[in-house]
């Protein structure tokens, strides 16, 4: 074998940073370090795998047929040293998990006792953040995505969809009245996203896009102020299922929602090449059947 593991490694984290710096960054290593590693890996081949612009680095055709089957083989040592390291026992080690707000509360929080309980030595380091997530600079190993996926360097496993629904209050629609047409929410109290702005096309026939009298940048926000009567909010299943379930929530225009619009895909997200594959596994492995969305 003419080059290294660890050049390779940093390759790697190169192709999915998009740049030298990102992947020092990445890395906690100079970015002097990287560019050598790179150059070196291209000498030792004879080949060009990356072409450097004062922007970005791209691809050869040769460097991404390259990166491709590196990323195989390296996942793929990677196992074979946990699974020999491991010999039958539970994964172990720390797991970064990155998810919104609102589903850490409501979907990770109640199975974390149990999650440890069956898996306890792995180190749990849970994140929460409302916007888009980088897991390279946000160095996280697993990400809960809500919506389209539109990053193809990431492997990604449906954990299942989740219903939107327009909810309000009995109380809020004993005193204002239950909207039976997509029109009369003009008449109505609408609480929506700040950011980002197509959180608040919601999924109504003719394409409705609500212009909010309140407006939030998390959807927990927009859950507290619907509960407590301020007005009517498009939200995610998985946050309100209980909430009308048990009555305190009411849910609105059921028959004017768009059938394919009227759900949102929920994914775990991680790099190929990552060295925490048993750990990943497991987490999603004993998540994924117990969701309520």
């Amino acid at each position: 074998m003419l080059t290294r593991s660890d050049d390779l490694e940093i390759l790697l984290t190169v192709v999915d940073s998009g740049g030298f710096s990102a992947a020092a960054e990445a890395l906690d290593i100079q970015v002097a370090r990287v560019s050598r590693s790179v150059s070196r890996v291209e000498q030792q081949l004879g080949v060009t795998i990356l072409n450097r612009t004062t922007r970005r680095v791209e691809l050869t055709d040769e460097g991404r047929q390259f990166v491709d089957a590196v990323r195989k083989g390296l996942q793929c040592l990677n196992q074979a040293e946990q699974d020999l390291i491991c010999r039958g026992d539970l994964p172990k080690g720390r797991l970064r998990v990155n998810a919104a707000s609102p589903f850490v509360f409501h979907q990770l929080v109640p199975l974390l006792h149990e999650f440890k309980t069956t898996y306890p030595d792995i180190e749990l380091e849970i994140t929460s953040n409302d916007g888009f997530v980088d897991l390279l600079e946000k160095h996280t190993d697993v990400a809960i995505r809500i919506g389209e996926l539109a990053d193809s360097t990431l492997h990604a496993r449906l954990l299942g969809h989740s219903m939107l629904y327009l909810v309000a209050t009995p109380e809020y629609l004993q005193k204002r009245g239950m909207p039976q047409q997509v029109g009369e929410l003009a008449n109505h109290d609408l609480i929506g996203f700040s950011e980002p702005k197509v959180l608040n096309h919601w999924p109504l026939k003719g394409g409705f896009t609500a212009e909010p009298a309140m407006t939030c940048s998390s959807g927990e926000t927009i859950r507290q102020l619907v509960l407590a009567g301020h007005g009517i909010g498009c939200l995610s299943g998985f946050m309100v299922n209980k909430d009308i379930a048990d009555g305190r929530l009411v849910t609105i225009l059921e028959t004017e929602k768009l059938a394919n619009a009227g759900y949102r895909q929920v994914n775990a997200v991680y790099y190929k090449s990552s060295s925490v594959a048993r750990r990943i596994s497991a987490f999603i492995d004993f998540i994924q059947p117990k969701l309520t969305l």
